[in-house]
């Protein structure tokens, strides 16, 4: 980094931090003029235009306003300083640079984050694991995650998810999170392993957000993780409240529990509960012991984009749709075009529901595998279908994943991932054309005229040939250095 970029780059730091401690009691009308200056911070028309949908919110007095003071108020101080300065600051404000920079010189998208999974040992047996049938016995070692995160700090990766297994099943893991206070880790868990004092480190630390794993009330929840795994849960969310710690839910969608968890009762409920954040993940049929009828039906998915864009109108909470936000974010993120997934063996896989590999981080860098051939192919395939109601490779367009998956050689991850491309090769087609033919007609009707409707594929060709062209002149020209010396 040069000493300007240092400079900017302190600056910055400092008057974000000033915005932040002022936050906790400024009127709305003073965060809206904030806003403004966040925006001449902001070099990337992207996330200004964020920044701009932050204070029409703020102007209009939605729930989201409620949410931000939730954040600034509840929220232990190390939590909303670190939060910020990792996400807001290093992430974004810093980090897209970085990254564009690396994009130029690689010829191809670099994340914005990445997924890892250190361990496949979990204290629960849950039905219907999307990661059930990796191996448990072999966790990733302490120094290949230490090497991986430094770097993912030295790209402008800042913000990262860590997923399992268990994560929390390890000592080692929250002494690493604690090693790299400017990175943010989100931590999806079951939750049964945080109590009061786990909950007051992951506070004093504050750069750790759990996402904890409910399938609906007590009986749903112990029906799929185990009787008293909801009540260890419910605990565990009260200790990460009073602690001030920020925390939120992940649930999977299935064909079991699909309106019961989108309904607006248990969103109060969660909310109550102090979650700020949650996710939806449709089931998949991968991991362990794979059912193509715990798929939640066309109309139930329907039913849950629904109900989570009006709760978003609505709840003081921030909502993640997996599989149905596709409209929102340009079609799916897999293969590097904003993330991927590592998995504890080191082997690289273009999302954490698509085990198929073609490299392991044991002998390769980060930014090896994601400018590898086979994540290229993925992204150069994005979007899978202009119906950006219909994003994934696995589920919605899977043809694309066979062909991908057969022209690279990618290997499945464990015993039994490639049944997705063989033995449930028609059932996985079958839902596939079944939810084509819906979403095809609300895309049609919804979504013709409006900014999401146009030819996202030729827009992504065409970027990515702009980075291979740069990465090519970048090659040349210290191809000529060389030569001359």
């Amino acid at each position: 980094m040069s000493y300007f970029d240092s400079i900017k780059a302190f600056t910055t730091e400092q008057v974000v931090k000033l915005i932040i401690g002022s936050l906790r009691n400024v009127s709305d009308e003073t965060i809206i003029k904030l806003t403004y200056l966040a925006e001449k911070l902001t070099p990337i028309e992207y996330y200004r235009d964020q920044i701009h949908g932050l204070r029409q919110m703020f102007e209009e007095k939605r729930p989201q306003v409620v949410l931000a003071r939730r954040v600034f108020q509840e929220t232990n101080p190390s939590v909303r300083e670190k939060l910020m300065g990792n996400l807001i600051v290093k992430s974004i404000l810093l980090g897209v640079p970085k990254r564009q920079k690396l994009e130029k010189e690689l010829g191809c998208q670099v994340p914005f984050f990445f997924v890892v999974s250190p361990t496949m040992r979990c204290n629960l047996q849950c039905y219907g694991c999307y990661a059930g049938e990796y191996r448990r016995e072999s966790d990733m070692p302490i120094e290949l995650m230490d090497r991986i995160f430094n770097e993912a700090k030295e790209m402008g990766m800042n913000f990262l998810t860590i997923s399992g297994g268990e994560p929390f099943v390890r000592k080692e893991h929250i002494d690493l999170f604690q090693k790299h206070p400017n990175i943010s880790f989100q931590i999806y868990t079951n939750g049964t392993l945080i109590d009061r004092d786990l909950a007051k480190r992951l506070a004093d630390m504050g750069n750790v957000y759990p996402a904890i794993s409910v399938e609906g009330y007590e009986q749903e929840t112990d029906a799929r993780r185990g009787k008293g795994a909801f009540k260890k849960v419910m605990n565990a969310m009260e200790s990460l409240r009073e602690e001030g710690v920020l925390f939120g839910f992940s649930i999977t969608a299935t064909s079991q529990n699909t309106e019961l968890v989108s309904s607006d009762e248990f969103m109060d409920f969660l909310i109550d509960k102090g979650c700020y954040y949650g996710w939806y993940f449709t089931y998949v049929p991968v991991g362990k012991a794979p059912d193509t009828s715990l798929m939640p039906t066309p109309q139930q998915r329907l039913h849950l984009r629904n109900q989570v864009h009006k709760m978003r109108y609505e709840k003081p909470i921030f909502i993640g749709d997996f599989w149905n936000d596709g409209p929102y974010v340009g079609g799916c993120l897999a293969g590097g075009r904003r993330y991927f997934h590592i998995n504890n063996s080191g082997d690289v896989e273009p999302c954490v529901f698509c085990h198929f590999t073609v490299d392991n981080l044991k002998n390769k860098l980060l930014k090896e595998v994601f400018s590898s051939p086979f994540f290229r192919a993925i992204q150069e395939n994005q979007p899978y279908d202009n119906n950006l109601m219909r994003p994934c490779m696995l589920i919605d367009v899977p043809e694309t994943l066979r062909e991908v998956v057969e022209k690279y050689g990618a290997r499945p991850s464990h015993d039994g991932a490639d049944s997705i491309t063989t033995s449930l090769k028609q059932e996985v087609d079958t839902y596939a054309q079944a939810f084509k033919e819906l979403a095809d007609e609300i895309w049609e009707r919804d979504y013709k005229g409006t900014i999401y409707y146009k030819d996202y594929k030729a827009e992504r060709v065409e970027y990515i040939q702009k980075l291979q062209e740069e990465a090519d002149k970048g090659k040349e020209k210290t191809r000529k250095q060389k030569v001359r010396v």
